[in-house]
């Protein structure tokens, strides 16, 4: 039985002194507690000022710099029921002339609820969030409570991705007209790209990809493709890299196992339908993700970072020849439930824990 280990943290509304020196292969790494007292943290944002945002799931945005912490006002309603809430944060590139962020949400409808992506412009004195609309819904809203998926990427050509999880609704995943286990693609005004594999019909226009089952983690690499990491049921996470009107097989074949112990669908392979680029078995419940680019730690370049939510590590995956291999679990046991890892500006790789209520900060 693993050993559960309590620790009590002292709310600052800014950086905290706490900081180690860790371990990793060929060296260590420095890791700081940047800010704690945290509830559900889902996702960090960083601004082009120094500061920089954080989302907690009962539908709370934080705007942190300089030592201080500001609820900003102006949120979307959430659905902050199961895994539902306020879950990403992107902010946009052009930030500086636009102040607009992107945020990811469960949104309510009476007792059902879907996946939603909104923009909204951040006050100048970051207080309050104004003009906000919402950009994409998912129109078949349910009462469940999982699989929401919710990480938003904005492309170099500046679309959007938004990964929808299948809610729970397995079979819909196959359904091109529903936006249930899909990777969404629309431009930064909400209409639909031209180039859509599905703008022509066999689909709803906004879908990109399709046969995916709770995508948590999404980030482009150094060429600007879009990459992926989903959960599998027992076994069988996945990460992906979409590609236009490409079918990701879930739930016809997986790598996984039901719950249950059953098999799932046909097996793992299906002419139609895509590999993964690689996989999990048994399933370390994959969250954020952030492919590396920076040159604090030049010899992760172009490595995959995934948070582990079960096992309590990142996973450093590295790229070499086409093929993927897991080349270290970083720092295991030590945070509990990573949710997100971001690549920071200056290059440092920050990432928040759930069970810690803490945000994190890696350099050298």
């Amino acid at each position: 039985m693993r050993l559960l280990t309590f620790i009590i943290c002292i709310c600052f509304a800014g950086p905290v002194s706490a900081q180690e020196t860790l371990p990793v292969k060929g060296g260590s790494v420095k890791v700081e507690r940047m800010l704690s007292g945290l509830d559900e943290p889902w996702a960090v944002g960083f601004l082009p000022d120094g500061g920089y945002l954080v989302t907690e799931r009962d539908g709370v945005l934080l705007h942190v710099a300089e030592g201080r912490r500001t609820e900003v006002e102006g949120v979307p309603e959430v659905f902050a029921k199961g895994q539902g809430g306020l879950l990403d944060v992107v902010v946009a590139r052009d930030f500086a002339q636009s102040r607009e962020i992107f945020l990811s949400f469960a949104e309510p409808d009476g007792r059902v609820a879907g996946t939603a992506l909104a923009v909204a412009k951040l006050s100048p004195d970051n207080s309050r969030l104004t003009g906000l609309r919402v950009l994409f819904r998912q129109e078949n809203k349910t009462k469940a409570g999982q699989h929401f998926g919710s990480r938003i990427v904005e492309a170099l050509d500046g679309t959007l991705f938004l990964t929808v999880g299948e809610r729970g609704e397995r079979d819909l995943a196959q359904d091109t007209y529903r936006a249930n286990g899909s990777v969404i693609r629309i431009n930064r005004d909400g209409t639909v790209p031209t180039d859509n594999p599905f703008v022509s019909g066999g689909g709803l226009p906004q879908v990109y990809s399709y046969g995916h089952r709770n995508p948590q983690g999404a980030a482009l690499d150094e060429d600007g493709s879009l990459w992926t990491v989903e959960h599998g049921a027992r076994g069988g996470d996945e990460v992906n890299r979409p590609q236009a009107g490409k079918n990701y097989g879930w739930p016809v074949i997986s790598y996984g196992r039901h719950y249950t112990g059953l098999k799932i669908g046909e097996g793992a392979a299906k002419t139609g339908m895509e590999q993964p680029e690689f996989y999990w078995d048994p399933s370390i419940a994959p969250s954020g993700m952030v492919i590396y680019t920076g040159d604090m730690f030049p010899d992760w370049r172009g490595d995959i970072f995934v948070g582990s939510l079960k096992f309590n590590f990142i996973s450093r995956l590295e790229r070499s020849g086409g093929n993927i291999v897991q080349a270290e679990e970083l720092f295991s046991d030590r945070f509990d439930r990573i949710r997100d890892v971001r690549q920071a500006p200056d290059g440092s790789i920050w990432f928040l824990s759930v069970g810690d209520g803490a945000l994190y900060r890696i350099s050298r």
